[in-house]
């Protein structure tokens, strides 16, 4: 017995100088996981600094560009509300009879059914300057009307300030900024209008209403792609409204321009 008690101690006094080695081995390496969560934490310090300066440098390009090369406006038109005029010229007229102008006026037949649109007849939005505007509710129909008219009309077109030009040419700018606003925010966009194709698109060849239609959808959804990745109010965006999107994503506004 007193043997076996003799080596029981010798295990375990080996026992106890291997914990005295693991224990300083564990206490190494919780110095070493602290360093490195120490060199980790300042590197996302360092990092979260670049992208802020790396959101600056963008920021301060975008809004380089669309002041310079691709300023996109408001354009107010001086029409008034047909309500209001009517109730000058009948005294007499009820008021059920004012807010149904008065609706009817926010409405619009756009692509076979009835949209609602507060800012029909107010605004426009322009881009590359006050002349080439599109509608601001998306009502792009004078295009394609003008190219079924234009085939089965003989001769040269003599109308210079056709609408469906103006709706062309915003078109045409418009994908060329939404191109070049992906490269500089880097982010993909989800359908494919590249600027070799733009000319085709848009200010080439004249297109049929279904091919008008699918191009203006993709560039639409560009755009509303860009502006969720600037973190762009949902509230202030309408799928059918392309440059006023472009106009909320592009503002001085948006805090997250750049991101």
């Amino acid at each position: 017995d007193t043997e076996g008690l003799l080596r029981i101690k010798e295990e375990n006094q080996k026992h106890y100088r291997r914990a005295q080695r693991h224990q300083e081995k564990k206490e190494k390496i919780q110095r070493h996981n602290r360093k490195l969560g120490d060199l980790v934490e300042k590197k996302t310090y360092d990092l979260k600094t670049q992208y802020e300066h790396l959101a600056n440098l963008r920021r301060s390009h975008i809004l380089e560009l669309t002041s310079v090369i691709f300023p996109i406006e408001e354009v107010k038109t001086s029409m008034r509300d047909p309500a209001d005029v009517s109730s000058e010229s009948d005294n007499a007229m009820t008021s059920s009879t004012v807010s149904k102008l008065a609706e009817a006026r926010r409405t619009t037949y756009l692509s076979g059914r009835w949209v609602c649109d507060d800012h029909n007849g107010d605004t426009s939005i322009s881009i590359t300057g006050p002349w080439i505007i599109l509608p601001n509710n998306g009502d792009y129909s004078a295009y394609y009307n003008w190219v079924e008219e234009k085939k089965t009309t003989q001769g040269p077109d003599m109308e210079h300030n056709n609408p469906a030009h103006t709706i062309s040419a915003a078109l045409c700018y418009a994908t060329q900024l939404v191109n070049t606003l992906s490269l500089i925010l880097d982010v993909n966009l989800p359908k494919k209008l590249c600027n070799r194709r733009v000319n085709t698109a848009f200010c080439g060849e004249n297109l049929s209403r279904h091919r008008f239609t699918r191009a203006v959808k993709k560039l639409n959804a560009n755009i509303l792609h860009l502006c969720f990745s600037q973190h762009v109010n949902l509230d202030l965006l309408h799928p059918l409204h392309t440059l006023r999107n472009l106009m909320y994503l592009v503002s001085p506004d948006t805090e997250n321009l750049g991101r």
